[in-house]
């Protein structure tokens, strides 16, 4: 117990550590500081740079989704300290889909703590497709992972509330919470996902089988697929991915949403299983916990400096925006912001 004691204590600490490390005035990793000017700037270009690319096309799966105008582009960056950019559409509302998941895994990790969601749900990738029945089957709902449906559907069943009421009111205002506004269902999305959405029924149910659902499946299923259809814009992402970047204080609003603790496990996971079946991919290019959306929403997370997102529906095969995987990896390249650049010590 002792070295449990001293690796948690130690844990804690860090996050401490780097929050004094970090200057209030934003800094490229070799210690150059980044001008407001410099930050509009390449934000302004990375817009006119991806603007007029073609590359993927809306989900359509999931029939409301595939109507969204595909035209749709908005940038944003939101600092740890409240500061905030946007360039192109940041007003247009899509589906949150999948990136409602980071916050309420973290409202689960909250509420019961990072050793529930190992124990509970599982933290490692799956390394199969988001709503891959087979993964589910082979773990026998063990390790299935939060950012994933079946985990996904899991942590909506381990949200406090004792019915589905009380639960749903608790998921909106997480993730309102970190958006730093109230947020709205989009009905027509709800209604079209609610109509076919018997695969994750399926999954739901045999977590159930396995002891791995908390509460009702169908219920259960049918809170995950409202969640995913609640609205918001890029800058309601950017400011959700600056509460993490902010150790759980809305840099916005200056509301407490989440612990230090809880961020601190919530985006290892971004970071191993946030963008699909690319998560390791975009790992390797960008270094920043992130997550998707089907929607065509993604933001990602600079611990400690600032959150950007990007809303640009057309995808990729794997289920990523296209347009916003391009410009975050600019960004973080031209403003040499790659957290695992290190200067040598002389």
């Amino acid at each position: 117990m002792k070295h449990i004691f001293q690796i948690s204590a130690g844990r804690l600490v860090l996050p401490l550590i780097a929050a004094l490390l970090f200057s209030s005035q934003l800094r490229s990793q070799g210690g150059t500081p980044i001008t407001k000017e410099r930050i509009e700037q390449v934000l302004t270009d990375a817009y006119n740079k991806y603007k007029d690319i073609k590359e993927g096309k809306n989900a359509d799966y999931i029939k409301e989704l595939a109507q969204v105008d595909p035209n749709i582009f908005g940038i944003a960056v939101v600092t740890a300290d409240g500061q905030v950019f946007t360039k192109g559409d940041v007003t247009s509302m899509v589906s949150i889909q999948s990136v409602s998941k980071v916050f309420t895994m973290a409202k689960v990790i909250e509420e019961q703590g990072w050793q529930a969601v190992m124990d509970k749900i599982g933290v490692d990738a799956t390394g199969m497709r988001f709503n891959s029945i087979v993964a589910v089957e082979m773990q026998k709902g063990k390790e299935i992972n939060p950012l994933v449906n079946p985990g996904a559907i899991a942590s909506t069943s381990l949200i406090s509330g004792a019915d589905s009421a009380a639960k749903w009111k608790n998921i909106v205002q997480i993730q309102s919470d970190f958006a730093g506004r109230q947020l709205s269902l989009n009905v027509p999305v709800y209604i079209s996902e609610a109509g076919d959405n018997l695969r994750n029924q399926a999954i739901a149910h045999l977590l159930y089988a396995y002891g791995r659902m908390y509460f009702d499946p169908v219920q259960s299923t049918d809170i995950y697929t409202k969640q995913c259809a609640l609205n918001v814009n890029a800058k309601d992402l950017a400011t959700m991915a600056a509460t993490l970047a902010n150790g759980g204080v809305n840099p916005i609003t200056k509301k407490k949403v989440v612990s230090q603790t809880t961020v601190m496990y919530t985006l290892p996971v971004m970071a191993t299983a946030g963008l699909y079946d690319n998560s390791g991919i975009w790992l390797y290019k960008t270094g920043l916990p992130a997550k998707s959306g089907v929607g065509g929403g993604l933001l990602a997370v600079f611990p400690g400096k600032f959150g950007i997102a990007v809303v640009s529906p057309p995808l990729d095969e794997a289920g990523n925006s296209v347009k916003a995987q391009y410009v975050i990896a600019y960004v973080i390249d031209q403003l040499k912001l790659d957290p695992y650049w290190i200067e040598p010590k002389k």
